[in-house]
């Protein structure tokens, strides 16, 4: 296809009210952020993933910050991938936590007996943990992307607690250690509990526990490079998987809009993942984030298993997309200038940024059987793009085909699976590396050593965890 007349294949595909909206009813009564969780009728167009917990798709976008930020390229104009420096490190290293650390980055740290550090800065939000931020609300935080909503800026609030509660248990079991003695074993700590999650608890529910135990035992097969390296195809358009699983609404906490008070029964803050009337408002009706107001905080049981049955789930990885990610509030996209605000409609243009080889392409490389022409959508073939189909719309069809939309299909679990055990096995100091053999030292949520170390465990142990309805007193 023409180069112009792709880019107008991959607008009309990308669409507001096209081929990849859900269309889901997002107007017409004041309750349809509940309906859209609880009444499966609001539902019919976008499925739910019974298998992974909401707080899938946040971890992943915590992940992909923490080693990916394109700085430099525009939408839909060829780049070579080298001119599009990369702003984070290209290591699972928390560099969006710690920054340069306490001596290069030390706005993110405690300043405490004449010193910067060891534990990091930690605000309110009014009633619970809220990252430190200016007088006008501005997050001071390692990457200004952990603000864009608040589901990840939570997580960015849980990970700064994580930290803080090590380094008290560092500095028990050491007393006579110095201030960068301790952080730096607390970091190390951090770090590689946060990598155990990422192998054994992320991956698992993104691409099939036995293909990950294959790469652990084999290593990958394609993707091998002796330093840390984060390839385009996964940058931009494999891990974009994640929109995906977006759903269009969410339940942020159980009982925000009364004060968060556990003694009182009270509506839940339920928001659209983002709606056009928050825009300006100081306490938007939306998920958004670069705010700050109490009923802004995260009843984590709604987004990881806690056990209470609180929880709920992702939407299934397939061509079918939330429709609020149709109309992106300007503050998420960097360089607003550019058109479009359709975020289906940006990850397709990153095809033609970067020169993406097709899906089809990707699977006869790797030996796999490409989709064929009648596993996509007729509004697809008549686009043209059935035969050479872009690598993002391409790895999201696959899995709804091979997978019933629950997991990555083979092409796009080779790409992520094998970027993410290969940055791991890359990085000397990440524990696939340094101590492939590691067990998690901290409890578990229950307080016992079991060898064992899940999101709902970090939750627990950073103590961000509200009580919620079937919460246990």
């Amino acid at each position: 296809i023409p180069s112009d007349k792709l880019n107008e294949a991959l607008l009309a595909l990308g669409a507001k009210g096209g081929l990849m909206d859900a269309k889901d009813p997002l107007e017409g009564d004041p309750r349809r952020p509940v309906l859209l969780i609880t009444d499966a009728a609001n539902s019919a167009n976008n499925p739910d993933n019974p298998n992974q917990p909401a707080g899938t798709t946040f971890f992943g976008q915590f992940l992909d910050h923490d080693f990916t930020f394109d700085l430099e390229s525009a939408l839909g104009i060829r780049t070579e991938p080298e001119e599009s420096p990369n702003g984070r490190t290209p290591m699972l290293d928390l560099d969006t936590v710690y920054g340069g650390g306490p001596s290069r980055s030390p706005q993110l740290y405690v300043r405490a007996n004449r010193r910067v550090g060891p534990k990091l800065r930690i605000e309110s939000g009014g009633l619970f943990e809220d990252v430190p931020r200016t007088r006008n609300g501005v997050a001071i935080i390692g990457d200004p992307r952990n603000d864009e909503n608040i589901l990840i800026s939570g997580l960015q609030a849980a990970f700064i607690k994580f930290h803080n509660k090590v380094v008290e248990e560092v500095t028990k079991q050491n007393p006579r250690d110095d201030a960068d003695q301790i952080f730096s074993k607390a970091r190390r700590i951090v770090t590689w509990h946060y990598h155990w999650i990422i192998v054994h608890e992320f991956l698992p529910l993104i691409i099939g526990q036995n293909r990950v135990n294959r790469l652990l035992e084999r290593g990958p097969r394609f993707f091998r490079t002796p330093v840390p390296f984060v390839p385009v195809e996964f940058q931009g358009a494999a891990y974009r998987m994640g929109h995906s699983m977006v759903r269009p609404s969410y339940r942020a906490n159980f009982n925000g809009d009364v004060g968060g008070n556990p003694a009182i029964a009270a509506p839940a803050f339920f928001g659209m993942i983002f709606d056009p009337a928050g825009e300006g408002q100081a306490d938007p009706v939306d998920l958004r984030g670069f705010t700050r107001a109490p009923r802004r905080f995260i009843g984590w049981q709604t987004f990881f298993n806690f056990g209470d049955g609180n929880t709920r789930n992702t939407k299934r990885l397939d061509t079918t997309i939330s429709s609020p990610l149709f109309d992106l509030p300007l503050a998420t996209i960097p360089g607003q200038e550019l058109a479009p605000t359709s975020l289906p409609q940006r990850n397709l243009l990153r095809h033609l940024t970067w020169s993406l080889p097709s899906g089809q392409a990707i699977a006869k490389e790797i030996g796999v059987a490409p989709l064929t022409s009648q596993d996509f959508q007729e509004g697809v073939r008549d686009l043209g793009l059935d035969r050479s189909t872009p690598l993002w719309f391409y790895i999201l069809r696959e899995a709804f085909v091979r997978e019933n939309g629950l997991r990555l299909g083979d092409v796009g679990s080779t790409i992520v699976g094998e970027v993410f055990i290969q940055v791991l096995k890359s990085d000397r100091n990440s524990y696939l590396a340094a101590n492939p053999r590691l067990r998690p030292t901290l409890p578990d949520r229950s307080g016992a050593l079991t060898g064992n170390f899940a999101m709902t465990d970090l939750l627990t142990y950073a103590e961000v965890v509200k009580r919620g309805p079937g919460s246990p007193e």
